[in-house]
């Protein structure tokens, strides 16, 4: 063997040698970033979603935003990501230097699209939307990653998507934040239960409010003191933020991204800063047949459905022929067919609620009514429930990991002062 050969041969071993070597997480062996869809209400009843949007668009470098869905409780609308992205825009040029593959904004102006407007009647879907037909879009894509579809509002559009194009569902992963949006969107939590059992779900109903309880947290990181310590000043996102309660984080919705940020996000049973979740084999319903008493004791985050008995009247599809009124909001109620009425309901907490019902037909006006709903979640099985698949994760029940009432909500709690630790690395890149 000649001099050279054997040199070439040296340096091939030697090359392959260092390779092993190297650590799993060396900088050579770059990990693809997770494809992402986020569904949002921002502009609606909850201002906390600007503070969330404001969040995503200075990690955006971790990720690939396939789209930006506005999917509105209220008001909200398209051009309430757009303005975001505006102010984005003008703090990139300070945000670039240390943090160079910040996504432009022109490429996530054009994934902005507009979703459904409207909470979905009783069978759970409508009409196909733009946003409903680009979850579809995004989902369909070739790629051997799953498209994480991170749902801060309502699941409305990601109903109609699955009822569209049930085959998407292997091919999607969903973090929702629950509680609150679960209570007005429980149509569209009604149909995925019962029709996509198998879909892989995280269903924070509590988990995520371990982001905003700030009672285990340092003195800086407390209330407005975050905002006051880290924020204040800083740039056109900086002075947005005091919009949005005073400047003191909520966030609520940063979790699902956050659960991308840190930890495996492929073990929802893990460590993470998004929070720790359990599996769950089904999801709590109880169907009254009539009226329900404070004697009849539910899950808190169930669905709650009552029926009612009334004459068997021609009214149109999915038309609202009642309400369901209870602490001051009101829920639309449905002739399910032969003089038989229903309205569903969700607690978005642990509570002794009392209902009463208003129609024009007599048969279904002045029903009334209590209900106490109790945690853990999703508490005793009963005959209603919807069975569920091995991929659909929730709150932890231990009681140790209660904040107050809110189930599983330190395991997101323990990580706050490292996760605003990272984020105020970023703001300080913003000069003041």
């Amino acid at each position: 063997m000649t001099s050279l050969k054997i040199l070439t041969l040296i340096g091939i071993v030697g090359t392959l040698i260092f390779g092993m070597l190297l650590p799993c997480d060396s900088p050579t062996q770059k990990k693809a970033k997770p494809r992402i869809l986020v569904s949002s209400d921002i502009g609606g009843t909850d201002p906390d979603d600007f503070q969330s949007m404001i969040h995503l668009l200075m990690y955006s470098d971790l990720f690939q935003i396939e789209g930006l869905v506005s999917s509105p409780f209220g008001n909200g609308r398209i051009r309430n990501i757009l303005d975001m992205l505006d102010l984005y825009e003008k703090d990139l040029p300070e945000l670039k230097p240390q943090f160079p593959n910040l996504t432009h904004p022109d490429s996530l102006r054009a994934v902005c699209k507009q979703g459904t407007k409207l909470e979905a009647p009783y069978k759970g879907y409508d009409t196909a939307t733009e946003g409903s037909e680009w979850i579809i879009k995004c989902a369909k894509n070739t790629t051997d990653q799953p498209l994480w579809v991170l749902v801060w509002g309502g699941l409305e559009d990601l109903a109609q998507a699955l009822h569209d194009a049930p085959e998407i569902e292997k091919n999607i992963r969903v973090y929702w934040i629950g509680g609150p949006n679960k209570k007005w969107s429980i149509n569209a939590y009604a149909y995925i239960a019962k029709n996509h059992p198998n879909l892989w779900m995280i269903e924070a109903n509590a988990t995520y409010r371990g982001w905003f309880m700030d009672s285990e947290s340092p003195p800086k990181f407390k209330g407005k003191s975050y905002y006051n310590n880290f924020i204040q000043g800083r740039g056109a996102l900086g002075k947005n933020f005091k919009n949005h309660y005073n400047g003191e984080i909520k966030m609520g919705d940063t979790p699902s991204l956050a659960y991308l940020m840190n930890g495996d996000p492929n073990n929802p049973m893990g460590e993470s800063w998004g929070g720790s979740f359990t599996p769950i084999k089904y999801s709590a319903r109880t169907i009254f047949q009539g009226n329900s008493s404070k004697n009849d004791s539910v899950a808190a985050y169930a669905e709650l459905e009552w029926r009612f008995k009334g004459p068997d009247l021609n009214f149109p599809q999915d038309s609202t022929c009642f309400t369901l009124e209870i602490s001051n909001q009101s829920w639309p109620g449905y002739h399910l067919g032969n003089g038989i009425y229903g309205v569903r309901y969700s607690s978005k907490k642990p509570e002794t609620g009392s209902y009463v019902t208003k129609s024009s037909i007599p048969e279904l006006d002045g029903q009334k009514g209590q209900f106490v709903s109790t945690t853990p979640w999703p508490g005793k099985a009963t005959p209603d429930d919807y069975p569920l698949g091995s991929n659909w994760y929730s709150d932890r029940s231990s009681p140790d990991l209660f904040i107050q009432e809110q189930q599983g909500a330190k395991t997101i709690s323990k990580h706050r002062e490292a996760f605003l630790s990272d984020w105020a690395k970023r703001w300080q890149s913003i000069n003041k």
